[in-house]
């Protein structure tokens, strides 16, 4: 399950949205969250459902990359059901059990809030699976390029939030070995109450976060030893330009937010 976090990974590939710029593609990923969120009916998240299969097969992703970065959060998502299910009364009565009541409203909303996070973790998954983190990291330093002028850090929080991200599956495949390790051992994760489990993940974390701690010491050293000084100064090997490709983006993606917004109710 760890393994199947997909938050952070990227696949190499020469498809039309590798080819995107990647303060485009940060830019619409951040509108898109936005207008997830403005959509207040189902007939909006039609249109998300064809933006979203678009944009899948333009970028060539498999489909098990999407299904894996789902498969994580699938309790999250039943969690969510559940409460919107037997918390949220209106319109017809549908069920009726003692002291259990589901109404259609209910249903709807719970339907809706669970569309609303699959459509969420699939959008912003393609940013990170379509983006190198360089690419990613100039991006985010462009966009934020302006707040220097007030002394505002760009290069290095761009640097953070990258780092952040490329160090997620890198972390989350050292826990699976750390698991595994621990249960040739004898280690227990499993049984127990809620208590015992969390005392069991001890002999995880400990060795986790002495790992983290080699591996950034490791990185501040290999920067060091590259002559990192911050972003003054620095020169890049790919230069960002816009193209048409960008053109093409943009106006797609302009045309789904629209008629998302004309289909609110």
């Amino acid at each position: 399950m760890i393994k199947d976090i997909t938050i952070g990974q990227y696949v190499p590939g020469d498809s039309f949205v590798h080819k995107v710029d990647p303060r485009i593609k940060i830019i619409i990923s951040f509108i898109y969250i936005i207008d997830l969120f403005i959509i207040n009916n189902f007939q909006g998240y039609i249109y998300v459902v064809l933006f979203l299969g678009l944009i899948i097969y333009a970028s060539r992703i498999h489909f098990r990359y999407i299904y894996k970065g789902l498969k994580p959060i699938f309790v999250l998502l039943l969690i969510t059901a559940i409460l919107n299910v037997f918390m949220t009364k209106g319109g017809d009565l549908i069920f009726t059990w003692k002291f259990i009541h589901i109404y259609r409203r209910g249903v709807e909303v719970a339907a809706f809030m669970v569309l609303r996070l699959t459509f969420l973790i699939v959008g912003t998954s393609i940013l990170t699976l379509t983006t190198s983190p360089i690419e990613l990291t100039d991006g985010i330093e462009k966009l934020l390029n302006p707040l220097k002028k007030i002394g505002f850090p760009a290069h290095e929080l761009a640097m953070m939030m990258t780092i952040a991200l490329r160090f997620i599956p890198t972390l989350m495949d050292e826990t699976d070995k750390i698991m595994k390790a621990q249960k040739s051992r004898g280690a227990d994760f499993e049984s127990g109450n809620i208590v015992n489990r969390a005392k069991n993940l001890i002999p995880i974390l400990v060795p986790l976060f002495i790992s983290s701690f080699r591996r950034a010491d490791d990185l501040a050293t290999a920067m060091e030893a590259r002559c990192y000084r911050g972003g003054e100064g620095r020169t890049r090997m790919k230069q960002l330009k816009f193209t048409s490709k960008d053109l093409i983006a943009v106006f797609i993606f302009a045309v789904f937010v629209a008629i998302s917004i004309i289909s609110r109710k």
